[in-house]
C-alpha cells in the first residue's frame, strides 16, 4: 500500500528552492516566556509560495505501507519511505503533541548541496516528522534517522524544534555526492534564554561526547536523558577533516564556520534579523551592530583552497542565545515578526527609496549595481513575499489537545493577523485551507488573496494606510489573547469526560476565528479602497436633512514639504508657477 504526503502538495502550491532562503525563526524557552510556554516563530518567505494552512489528520496504517515523498519546494517526486504505523494530527507546523518545527535555509558549502538518490528534502523532513514525533527529542531522533536511512536532498538547514518543555536548535547539511546522509549538531536552548536563526548557520563550537551532557549519534538512544543538551552526528568533525574543509583540534571545530562561513550577505541579510529580536530583549547588543551590517572580522585571513583553521573563523559573531531582560509574550513575538529595522540607521522608511509615504519595503532584486558598484536593499524580518508565518505556543500545564496553539497568518506579517489555531483541531478554516486558490489561481474566498489585496494597497500610501491596518490587527490579536483562557477552560471542562467533544469545541472555535477574520478583512479592503482611491483620502459624511445625497469629505494631503523640497532640488524651476499664486 502506498500513500502520498497530501495537503500542501498541490501543483501550484510550491515555491522554488532559491526563493526559500529568506525565513526567520525566533526561539523562546519556558523560563523566558511570560506564561511558561515555549514558543517558536517561522516566516515562510518566498515570492511564489501560496499561503495556506496545512492539515494532516491522525491515522493508522497497516504494516508494509509506503509513503511517497515529493519535494516541498517543487513537487518533484523523490521516492518512497516506510510509513509509520501511527501518525498524529498536524495543523500547519505543529502537531497534537505540542511539537512544533520551523526552519531557515542557509545553503552552506556548494559541494554539499546535492546528493543523488536522496529522498528526504527539508520540507518533507519537517512534515513527516511532525506526523510521527511525541517530543522535541523524539523529533531530532526521527529527522536524523530519516536522512541517514534515505539521504538528504536539500542544502544546509537550521531547524527550530519545540515541545511543551524544551526548545532545540538543529543544524544540518548533506554530505554531497558519494555519501548518503548528513552531518548535524543539535543544541538545547538553556531554560530562561532565547535564540534565533535567519538563513545563516549559527552553531559554532559545541561540547563533545567526552564532555558532560553531550552525545554523538552512535548513542542516539540516550537522547531522552534529560541531562543531555547537545547531540551531534558521529562524523560531523571527521567528515570535514576528510573532505579537506577543516584542520585543527576537534574541540575548536565550529559547525557554522566550517560548513557555512558567514560573509557580508549572511550578516547583513540574515544575522541582522536575529539581532533585531536580541536587541529588543537583551542588553549589550549594540556591540554586534558592526557585525550585522556585514563587517566580519577574522584574526587570520583564510587562504583559498586550503582547509579552514580556528584562526580563520569569524571572531565578532553574536552569541547563539541570550538571556532576556524581560520575559516574552505571544504578542511580543508577533511584534518581533513585524520589524523593519525601525529606529536604526538602516530603517528603510527614512531614505529616498521609501517614497513620499515612508514605505519600509524595497522591491527585488535584493542587490543591484550602478557603474559596476554593487549595492543592496535591506532584508528586514517583515517582508512582502511571505506566504505564511506563525508563532507556536506549547503549554505544559494543559492537556496536549488544549495546550498547543499555532498563531497563524498569511502574507506579510506586518499586515497579517495571527489567528489561534489549536493543534488538535480536525478541520482548518475553509478560507485558508489547502486548495482554496493557488499562486496563479484566484479565489474570492481565499484569505491569502484578501490579505494581499489589503497589504499591496497599503504599500501605495503606507504612512496613511498601515496605521489603520495596525489598529484592526491589534484589536483582533489582543482580543484573541485575552479570550484564550476562557476557551481553554471551556475545552478543559469537556476533556475529562469526552476528549472528542473538547476537540470539536476547539475546532469550531478556530474555524470561527478564521471565518471572522476573512470576512472582516474582505470588508476592510473595500473600505480602504474607497477611502484611498485616486490619491484622495475620503471620509463618509452623514446625509443632512433635506439632502438626497451628500458627498464625502475629501482631503488631499500631498507629499509633505520635505518631499517637495527634494523635487525642487532635482528639477529646479521646472515646476515653478510664474505670474500667479498657483490657484
Amino acid at each position: 500500500m502506498k500513500i502520498k504526503i497530501t495537503g500542501l502538495l498541490l501543483a501550484l502550491s510550491f515555491f522554488v528552492a532559491n526563493s526559500t532562503i529568506a525565513c526567520t525563526n525566533y526561539l523562546i524557552t519556558k523560563g523566558a516566556s511570560t506564561d511558561g510556554s515555549t514558543m517558536i516563530s517561522y516566516a515562510a518567505d518566498s515570492h511564489i509560495l501560496y499561503g495556506e494552512l496545512y492539515h494532516w489528520p491522525a491515522a493508522k496504517y497497516p504494516i508494509g505501507t509506503m509513503l511517497d515523498v515529493y519535494e516541498w519546494d517543487t513537487g518533484k517526486y523523490l521516492g518512497e519511505i516506510k510509513q509509520a504505523l501511527v501518525t498524529y494530527n498536524v495543523v500547519g507546523n505543529m502537531n497534537e503533541n505540542q511539537v512544533a518545527i520551523g526552519e531557515t535555509t542557509y545553503g552552506g558549502r556548494r559541494e554539499l548541496g546535492k546528493q543523488p538518490g536522496a529522498i528526504m528534502d527539508y520540507g518533507s523532513l519537517i512534515y513527516v516528522t511532525l506526523q510521527r514525533a511525541k517530543s522535541a527529542r523524539h523529533a531530532i531522533e526521527i529527522m536524523t534517522t530519516l536522512v541517514s536511512d534515505y539521504g538528504y536532498y536539500s542544502s544546509g538547514e537550521s531547524f527550530s524544534i519545540a515541545d511543551k518543555d524544551e526548545v532545540w536548535f538543529l543544524e544540518l547539511i548533506g554530505k554531497g555526492e558519494g555519501e548518503k546522509g548528513a552531518v548535524w549538531v543539535a543544541r538545547l536552548i538553556p531554560d530562561g534564554y532565547v535564540s534565533g536563526h535567519a538563513n545563516q548557520a549559527r552553531i559554532t563550537t559545541f561540547p563533545l561526547e567526552n564532555m558532560k551532557n553531550s552525545i554523538s549519534s552512535k548513542n542516539i538512544d540516550k537522547i531522552y536523558d534529560k541531562e543531555i543538551s547537545t547531540v551531534y552526528a558521529q562524523d560531523v568533525i571527521s567528515f570535514a577533516k576528510r573532505k579537506g574543509f577543516y584542520e585543527g583540534p576537534d574541540k575548536k571545530f565550529s559547525f557554522s564556520d566550517v560548513y557555512a562561513p558567514v560573509g557580508f550577505g549572511g550578516a547583513r541579510f540574515c544575522e541582522i534579523r536575529v539581532w533585531t529580536m536580541f536587541n529588543t530583549v537583551a542588553d549589550g547588543m549594540n556591540s554586534h551592530w558592526d557585525y550585522v551590517k556585514g563587517n566580519i572580522e577574522h584574526p587570520v585571513a583564510h587562504v583559498e583552497n586550503t582547509p579552514l583553521k580556528p584562526e580563520n573563523f569569524a571572531s565578532n559573531r553574536m552569541p547563539l542565545w541570550v538571556k532576556p531582560k524581560q520575559k516574552v509574550s505571544a504578542l511580543d513575538m508577533m511584534a518581533f515578526m513585524r520589524d523593519h529595522l525601525e529606529n536604526t540607521e538602516l530603517d528603510m522608511s527614512k531614505d529616498v527609496g521609501a517614497g513620499p509615504f515612508g514605505n519600509p519595503y524595497r522591491w527585488r532584486p535584493l542587490t543591484w549595481k550602478v557603474d559596476d558598484v554593487a549595492y543592496c536593499n535591506e532584508r528586514a524580518t517583515a517582508t512582502q513575499q511571505t506566504g505564511f508565518s506563525f508563532i507556536s505556543q506549547s503549554r505544559s500545564w494543559l492537556p496536549d489537545a488544549i495546550g498547543g496553539i499555532i498563531w497563524w497568518g498569511v502574507d506579510d506579517a506586518s499586515g497579517s493577523v495571527y489567528m489561534p489555531m489549536y493543534s488538535s483541531i480536525t478541520k482548518v478554516p475553509y478560507n485558508f485551507e489547502v486548495g482554496n486558490g493557488a499562486m496563479m489561481d484566484w479565489s474570492n474566498k481565499s484569505g491569502f488573496w484578501v490579505f494581499n489585496q489589503v497589504q499591496n494597497l497599503a504599500y501605495t500610501r503606507y504612512s496613511y494606510i498601515h496605521p489603520e491596518i495596525e489598529k484592526l490587527q491589534s484589536e483582533f490579536e489582543t482580543g484573541f489573547v485575552n479570550i484564550t483562557p476562557a476557551i481553554d477552560a471551556g475545552a478543559k471542562a469537556l476533556i475529562d469526560n469526552d476528549k472528542d467533544a473538547a476537540i470539536a469545541y476547539l475546532t469550531d472555535y478556530s474555524n470561527a476565528v478564521g471565518a471572522n477574520v476573512f470576512e472582516t478583512w474582505k470588508k476592510f479592503y473595500q473600505y480602504l479602497f474607497m477611502k484611498y482611491m485616486d490619491g484622495n483620502i475620503k471620509t463618509k459624511q452623514e446625509i443632512p436633512e433635506g439632502y438626497k445625497y451628500y458627498a464625502p469629505k475629501v482631503n488631499q494631503p500631498g507629499y509633505g514639504e520635505d518631499k517637495y523640497r527634494i523635487i525642487i532640488e532635482e528639477t529646479g524651476d521646472q515646476f515653478k508657477v510664474i505670474g500667479g499664486d498657483g490657484h
